[in-house]
């Protein structure tokens, strides 16, 4: 009886201290540094129309933006730690996304990478300093993709009658239609900008690379002139019912029929 007594207590005194241990062991990890890989999940739906307007400033991260049959914006994000401060509003029809605003004063702040679905007729208006954009299947008004630093812009399956795509280091690659009255401006100073359009396609086209001179119309050479000593080349494709400008300062241009 005696015997059974002691090696009840003595279990219950190894009970008692693994539990205090696990419990010091709790509290400990609430003082360890959080892991620099680890990510937190930002997810969000907004009713929408079908003409809502996205518009979002990001610091650094990639950015993918994806239309679809829906009448609501879906946004989801990857925040890498130290997690940034992310405050999407809903103003008059627009979604506005800034992380510059958001977080204004903080030296340190992780990659946010987006992922955003759209209804089709949107338009886009995306910027980052550094990381990939990319959007497709959105046929707008507008969209427009701004790379202050490093990182390819990628634009698919796009019907908007404006387009505006730029980096600094970076492929640019375009694939969509160009339409009547439309604007559509493409710069780079270093990688490749290709540009997939339909046959047929009605331009105007002031193409420029100063430093390579390598520009390569494929199918769309007729009615097209190289001047400026190979640096650039003008014409009209059509009867020139869209404006298309394509400047790459130290890379490459070139032209695929879809």
């Amino acid at each position: 009886m005696i015997r059974s007594l002691v090696i009840k207590e003595g279990f219950a005194r190894a009970w008692r201290r693994a539990a205090l241990l696990a419990a010091c062991a709790a509290l400990l990890c609430g003082f360890l540094p959080i892991d620099a890989t680890a990510q937190r999940k930002f997810s969000r739906t907004y009713p929408a129309s079908q003409n809502v307007r996205l518009q979002l400033l990001n610091r650094t991260g990639t950015v993918t933006v994806e239309g679809w049959n829906r009448n609501e914006v879906s946004i989801s994000a990857y925040l890498e730690a130290p997690a940034a401060t992310l405050e999407p509003q809903s103003l008059s029809g627009t979604i506005y996304i800034n992380l510059v605003k958001d977080n204004q004063g903080r030296g340190d702040v992780g990659n946010v990478n987006f992922t955003i679905r759209v209804p089709f007729a949107s338009s886009v208006d995306i910027e980052t300093k550094m990381g990939n954009l990319s959007v497709t299947n959105v046929r707008g008004g507008l969209v427009r993709a701004h790379i202050t630093t490093e990182g390819d812009i990628t634009l698919t399956n796009i019907g908007a009658g404006a387009v505006t795509a730029q980096n600094g280091i970076g492929d640019i690659f375009y694939d969509g239609t160009l339409q009547s009255g439309g604007g559509y401006r493409f710069f780079s100073i270093s990688g490749t900008i290709s540009l997939r359009i339909p046959p047929g396609s009605s331009f105007k086209l002031l193409a420029t690379a100063p430093s390579t001179r390598n520009i390569s119309l494929g199918t769309f050479s007729e009615n097209m002139r190289y001047t400026w000593d190979g640096r650039r080349v003008v014409g009209t494709a059509g009867d020139g019912a869209a404006t298309l400008s394509v400047t790459n300062q130290r890379g490459n241009i070139q032209f695929f029929r879809q």
